[in-house]
């Protein structure tokens, strides 16, 4: 991890080099998007999602950090999924929470449509918040300019308004990304009032906050009720970005709701980026499944296989852009 160093000379502080876990992080994304990939359009996601896991976890182990899996496909006795508890990486190095989405959007990868991603977000230890009492949450997501604006407990047409003016736009320039639901069919006709238009998306909401929070996306915002874990996979992402997320915890029936209460839990809190995760010590990696606005999905030219990932650092503030081409032949 990184220390601010004294330069006594000067009194002035810089961050010591460190290895960026990230850089090797995203060989185990880049693993299961690739073995993902032949899945596309196949219509079997759980195929997709099962050598996803398996290539995943065959890199994770290679991997120079101890990492407990927060967020992931559930408990032990549904192996061979990387699960809730299980520990990764070589138990050399640091010690870091992390959350793992083999596929987000296997549906998406099944039906050959845009945006699903392999994602890797990881934190220090104990920092990530625990979503097991309640799987589904209110999210709002959007980028610097939604800081001190924006609020999940205003109306969005208020949040609309407040967003086009902070970002010097009107209305109608305003694009919002919400999940193509049954449960959203009210929040869609109160946006469209409001004069935004609407990016649905049928699945993959981690890429809908994402693009939200990128200062050169056409999205300008994403709302809707969607997965816990997925919001703090998403939270971990937007600290690198300067961007604001917050949430409510949305219990789907009385006995989440009655679970949620003996955890501890208070429906009516918002919960913003650092309840969501703790400290400014994020990763997040992602690599294109398949084409989308976030990034280009797996492509086979000729003898190489070519994947894009985008690697999110929030200590450095780094963005950055990874595309690599892999010998075909090596993944026969």
């Amino acid at each position: 991890m990184e220390d601010p160093v004294t330069q006594p000379e000067t009194g002035s502080h810089y961050l010591q080099p460190d290895r960026n876990l990230a850089m090797e992080l995203v060989r185990a994304t880049e693993a299961a998007a690739i073995r993902a990939a032949p899945f596309i359009g196949r219509g079997d996601k759980n195929a997709a999602d099962g050598a996803a896991v398996d290539a995943m976890r065959a890199f994770l182990g290679t991997v120079n950090f101890d990492g407990v899996v927060v967020i992931g496909e559930g408990e032990k006795d549904e192996a061979p999924m990387l699960f809730n508890g299980e520990h990764v990486g070589n138990g050399r190095g640091p010690s870091c929470d992390i959350a793992v989405d083999p596929i987000d959007g296997t549906s998406l990868t099944a039906a050959g449509r845009q945006n699903a991603l392999s994602v890797i977000a990881v934190s220090d230890r104990g920092s990530m918040f625990d979503p097991s009492a309640v799987f589904y949450m209110d999210k709002i997501v959007t980028g610097a300019d939604g800081i001190g604006v924006v609020d999940i407990s205003q109306s969005i047409g208020d949040n609309i308004r407040e967003l086009a003016k902070a970002k010097g736009k009107q209305p109608e320039d305003i694009r919002v990304a919400v999940l193509d639901r049954p449960r959203h069919a009210q929040l869609i006709e109160e946006i469209r009032a409001a004069g935004a238009g609407t990016r649905l998306l049928l699945d993959g909401d981690v890429a809908g906050g994402i693009n939200a929070a990128r200062y050169d996306s056409r999205i300008d915002m994403c709302v809707g009720i969607g997965g816990t874990p997925e919001g703090i996979i998403t939270a971990c992402a937007v600290k690198a970005l300067g961007g604001l997320i917050q949430g409510k915890l949305m219990p789907k029936d009385d006995a989440e709701r009655e679970r949620a209460l003996a955890a501890g839990h208070d429906l009516d809190r918002v919960l913003g980026a650092n309840d969501l995760v703790r400290g400014d010590n994020t990763y997040f990696v992602a690599t294109g499944v398949t084409h989308g606005e976030l990034v280009d999905g797996v492509q086979r030219k000729g003898p190489i296989i070519r994947t894009e990932s985008l690697v999110l650092r929030s200590r450095s503030g780094t963005i950055r852009r990874v595309e690599a081409d892999h010998l075909a032949a090596k993944w026969l």
